[in-house]
């Protein structure tokens, strides 16, 4: 292209057009509401993670969480922060005061599964929906043992219990006293709230008494000129002797005819409880000289109270117990657990002098 070739050309293609100032503006402020549609957006994404995301977690001391009757908001905040149940401390309390939950804090025992969010922890710490507790009650021997039980599972304290147990007052109203407390207590699983009462322990205890003393139990108990409370304590002592329940009707049936007959019960067991000493494998004559009214040899008649919470097959044994002659019974010489039933004296001593060469033999003292 020469010269004229060139001039000709770039004359005849005019410039492009200046970008018009409006224009560029508009650019501007598209790009800048942008950026402030995700800061914003960011900073939504962000709270709504901190309110729903997963804050739950580490858990050392386990999945649930116990708040105690009376506790502040800060004792719950120190909880979660110390046993590690949340991640971030801040946002659950922040989110806290914004749902008014320090002012709405209630006891108990709370399930906090991993990965739970702000929301649904405060939801469920607000709602007061805990987790029940089962607690298992087997064979107990003293008001200490059920206490123990009791405050191993649920929030009242010892004292708290043993004042109910002492207080005669109080015990009138569910038909036993000091001594014939432990009557009332079935062995069985119970479902509670952690942060039941200790009157509300006590009293599900004897409604669950009452229930099983219907009317037909009643009768049965009627009938052999019992009372409820006296099958409980008659059916303690079986419980004690026996663990076979396909004799303990017979070994119940010994006791109703010696009641019958006026004659002293002189049961092993009932020493034992007298002295406090479970462990004791014979008991000899020193030891039927202990003077407490469940010492059996000494005075007539059914202790004060249980001397253990029996069995439901030991108190149905007393319920349901045979007619027989049986006056004695005595652990069989196989030491098998069973035993040996005589009507007569004589046949009695034959069977014990065989029990008691058992032993010897075996070294058993």
């Amino acid at each position: 292209m020469n010269n004229d070739q060139y001039q000709a050309y770039y004359s005849t293609t005019p410039p492009p057009p200046p970008e018009k100032p409006k224009k560029r503006r508009k650019k501007r402020l598209g790009l800048f509401f942008l950026l402030v549609l995700v800061v914003f957006g960011a900073i939504g994404a962000y709270i709504g993670y901190k309110i729903w995301g997963p804050n739950t977690g580490n858990m050392p001391n386990g999945q649930y969480l116990y708040i105690p009757t009376g506790a502040s908001y800060q004792y719950v905040l120190d909880e979660l922060e110390q046993g590690e149940y949340v991640y971030d401390i801040q946002s659950f309390d922040l989110l806290a005061h914004e749902a008014n939950y320090p002012d709405l804090v209630k006891s108990g025992r709370y399930k906090i599964p991993h990965g739970m969010s702000n929301y649904d922890l405060i939801r469920l710490l607000r709602s007061g929906q805990q987790e029940p507790v089962k607690l298992v009650l087997n064979k107990l021997r003293t008001k200490q043992d059920l206490i123990k039980a009791i405050t191993s599972t649920l929030e009242p304290d010892s004292a708290q219990i043993a004042g109910l147990l002492n207080s005669s007052s109080y015990l009138q109203k569910h038909g036993v006293d000091t001594n014939s407390v432990m009557a009332i207590i079935i062995p069985d699983t119970y479902e509670f709230y952690w942060n039941t009462s200790a009157d509300g322990v006590l009293s599900r205890l004897a409604s669950y008494y009452d229930k099983f003393w219907n009317d037909e139990r009643k009768q049965k108990a009627f009938s052999k000129h019992l009372t409820p409370v006296q099958v409980m304590i008659l059916a303690s002592i079986v419980e004690e002797e026996t663990n076979k329940n396909d004799e303990k009707p017979n070994v119940a049936s010994v006791y109703l005819n010696r009641l019958r007959y006026h004659m002293k019960l002189q049961a092993d067991p009932t020493v034992k409880f007298a002295m406090q000493d479970f462990g004791l494998k014979r008991i000899l004559n020193i030891h039927l000289e202990t003077d407490s009214r469940y010492n059996t040899y000494m005075y007539e008649g059914l202790p004060p109270g249980p001397i253990a919470t029996p069995s439901k097959s030991s108190i149905l044994a007393v319920l349901n117990a045979p007619e027989t002659d049986y006056i004695y019974f005595c652990a069989k010489e196989d030491l098998s657990g069973y035993h040996n039933f005589a009507s007569n004296y004589t046949q009695h001593m034959k069977n014990a002098r065989a029990y008691q060469r058992a032993l010897n033999e075996r070294g058993i003292r």
